[in-house]
């Protein structure tokens, strides 16, 4: 085969074989296809796109380049619950400990975030003494004792995928809806689960402008996990703002921990519990949406989502009197509070220039090996909908210096557009997505 005569099939329009595929990643991996070529070729994809049949055999080929976990053998259904990246989405926190609480096993392999978008291990990071960084024995024995593990997805989960993810990032083809759905189901294919839901989110603060966008990228992925076994599912929440009002690391897990607890916001709790019950139904252990739901809210009341935390924290070195005592967890020395400047509602408040800013104060990082400040942040008081008058309280910011908040407080305020009416109320959820699909 030849690499020039792939790009020009698919050039093309043309569908290449899983053969062609095999050989062009492959090529890629060991050299033999240089940069340039399969820059071309995305940029091909990324302009015609790919059938259906494409996109499964590129993600069970980035699928095979690396380490596939097997969690077959455990006694209860494994799931797993994947977000496609928002500001302050903090739901893991909650889900996994409330699923553990109920019974299933939930083995999650996680990441780091990067640009505006939060990642779920620098969180727990921040409670100090906590490790992703377990070994695959170490894994199991947290599976099989707490019902709950969590991990960094290392360099042997689909190796092939990142490879060719660090060039779509530097030619202008990450936005193409087959390949990030190759390189999302590549990784969760590999961790093991059986049930996996997938948090979709459209919006500013998200990878996918649009619900229409988001449920074509949500289709995709669902029909690649079911062609290669696994139950899934999916729901779109609305990423336009923030989730929740804590957005940094350790002021997430504040507010994680008032969830876990029966308090904390609204929209939290219920996308929480619309991905758990979706779960809870597809692996059997409730008939329907409405039974899983009551199901996990008892749970929450009890408290015993919050106990499995506490137990899975401890399992994997973190120090429980943090939980216990959160003031204790990583604060910054300097705060900033921001007061309105305008009378009237809130019509919009920019979920991406709020990440941005969170970004700019420390709370995240633009390069991949970047440091963070796990104390850095921003917590909102006013979100749409919310009335607001000349001098209250909007937000407040958390970070190293004065200098760093002064700077970064006109870009937040920016964020809020404040009008005469308040804005129509849009739902959290627009829609779940559940095999088999029109």
């Amino acid at each position: 085969m030849l690499a020039v005569d792939i790009i020009a099939k698919k050039r093309d329009g043309l569908e290449l074989t899983r053969e062609e595929l095999q050989w062009l990643v492959n090529g890629f991996l060991s050299g033999q296809v240089p940069d340039y070529q399969m820059s071309a070729w995305l940029m091909a994809v990324y302009l015609r796109g790919m059938t259906m049949a494409e996109t499964v055999a590129l993600t069970e080929i980035f699928l095979a380049s690396g380490q596939q976990v097997d969690l077959s053998f455990l006694p209860t259904p494994v799931v797993d619950k994947h977000s496609t990246g928002g500001v302050g989405d903090k739901t893991s926190l909650v889900l996994a400990p409330l699923l553990a609480a109920a019974g299933l096993t939930v083995a999650k392999l996680t990441g780091r975030g990067l640009g505006h978008t939060g990642g779920t291990i620098d969180k727990l990071e921040s409670i100090p003494g906590f490790t992703a960084d377990l070994d695959y024995e170490g894994f199991i024995q947290n599976l099989r004792a707490v019902g709950l593990s969590m991990i960094g997805a290392g360099p042997t989960l689909a190796p092939a995928d990142k490879k060719v993810y660090a060039l779509r990032d530097v030619t202008g083809t990450v936005g193409s809806l087959p390949l990030i759905a190759s390189s999302v189901m590549s990784k969760k294919l590999a961790g093991g689960a059986q049930h996996i839901v997938l948090d979709v989110k459209y919006g500013r603060g998200a990878l996918m402008p649009s619900l229409e966008a988001a449920k074509e990228l949500a289709k995709i992925m669902i029909a690649i996990g079911e062609q290669c076994g696994r139950k899934m599912r999916a729901v779109l929440s609305d990423m336009n703002q923030p989730l929740g009002y804590a957005v940094g690391n350790s002021l997430e897990v504040k507010e994680a921990i008032d969830v876990l607890q029966g308090r904390g916001p609204r929209d939290v709790q219920e996308l929480v519990l619309a991905l758990g019950a979706e779960l809870m139904v597809s692996s059997g252990f409730s008939s329907g949406q409405e039974e899983a739901r009551e199901r996990l809210e008892l749970i929450l009341a009890k408290g015993a989502a919050w106990e499995k935390f506490v137990q899975f924290i401890s399992a994997q070195g973190g120090d429980p009197r943090y939980l216990y005592a959160p003031d204790l967890l990583p604060a910054s020395r300097h705060q900033l509070l921001l007061k309105s400047i305008s009378d009237g509602f809130v019509v919009q408040l920019n979920g991406l220039m709020i990440g941005q800013c969170a970004v700019k104060l420390g709370a995240g990082r633009t390069t991949q090996d970047g440091a963070i400040d796990h104390a850095a942040g921003i917590v909102l008081f006013k979100k749409e909908g919310d009335r607001v008058r000349v001098g209250e309280p909007i937000a407040v910011l958390h970070g190293a210096n004065m200098d760093l908040l002064e700077t970064v407080a006109p870009e937040v305020l920016a964020a809020w557009q404040i009008g005469p009416q308040p804005p129509v109320k849009r739902p959290l959820i627009a829609a779940v997505l559940r095999p088999p699909l029109a």
